[in-house]
């Protein structure tokens, strides 16, 4: 992987963080984007809306390099990654981004502690180093107490405060979240919400959320509207 020269540049004060130049995908006949261009700077939150079949958890997938796009490029903190081979994607993908989805995911044999640990673990740290780093963000979440529960023990604002943990486990580039609070009540998706500000403030994180809420969308930096594959100006 190299760094590509162009890209380190500052916007206002923000370095670059996402850069998505003309991406399209189809599956089958149906062409589910068209020509996306994107960017998105360092520590921004950012919302994608938009109706049902907009296009809009595709295009989070092709970003975070769950999906590949047809055509395009995806450069992430300067990399750029359409032509990396399997490996190499998803090793930058263990290194470098964070997931955070609906449901939580968690595994449901393993503590809270030991499922946040797990992407570390994969990235070949020290069994201590991950536990050390879990424990942090677990305390970062309020859990210091819930370490030893297992999701079933767990409310289901606890288990998606988990979930976030994991994500951040790897200090990852960027986090990608599809409709994050979509299975909470009013109270935990409240939490939640707040919990993503304060991980910028606290981290400079940068967050790409795919959301349905009107709420969420309304106190993000910025909200991409999508409508049949293609973002609205």
């Amino acid at each position: 992987m190299r760094k590509d020269a162009f890209f380190a540049y500052f916007r206002g004060n923000l370095l670059l963080m996402i850069k998505v130049e003309n991406i399209y995908k189809s599956f089958g006949d149906l062409q589910v984007l068209k020509g996306i261009n994107l960017e998105v700077e360092k520590g921004e939150i950012v919302s994608i809306v938009g109706p049902s079949g907009a296009g809009k958890t595709t295009l989070l997938m092709i970003m975070g390099t769950l999906e590949k796009a047809d055509s395009g490029k995806i450069y992430i903190d300067s990399y750029g990654l359409s032509s990396l081979s399997e490996k190499k994607l998803s090793d930058f993908r263990n290194r470098n981004i964070g997931f955070v989805f609906q449901f939580h995911q968690l595994l449901p044999e393993f503590t809270a502690l030991e499922n946040v640990m797990i992407p570390a673990l994969i990235g070949k740290a020290k069994h201590q180093d991950a536990e050390n780093r879990a424990m942090e963000l677990l305390e970062m979440m309020r859990l210091k107490d819930r370490v030893e529960h297992k999701p079933a023990e767990l409310s289901g604002g606890e288990k998606q405060r988990v979930a976030v943990a994991r994500a951040l486990i790897n200090n990852p580039a960027v986090v990608f979240a599809d409709e994050p609070s979509g299975s909470l009540d009013t109270d935990n998706k409240e939490e939640l919400h707040r919990l993503f500000f304060e991980l910028r403030d606290k981290l400079n994180q940068t967050f790409v959320i795919v959301t349905h809420d009107e709420h969420l969308a309304s106190i993000t930096d910025r909200t991409i509207h999508m409508i049949d594959g293609e973002i609205i100006k």
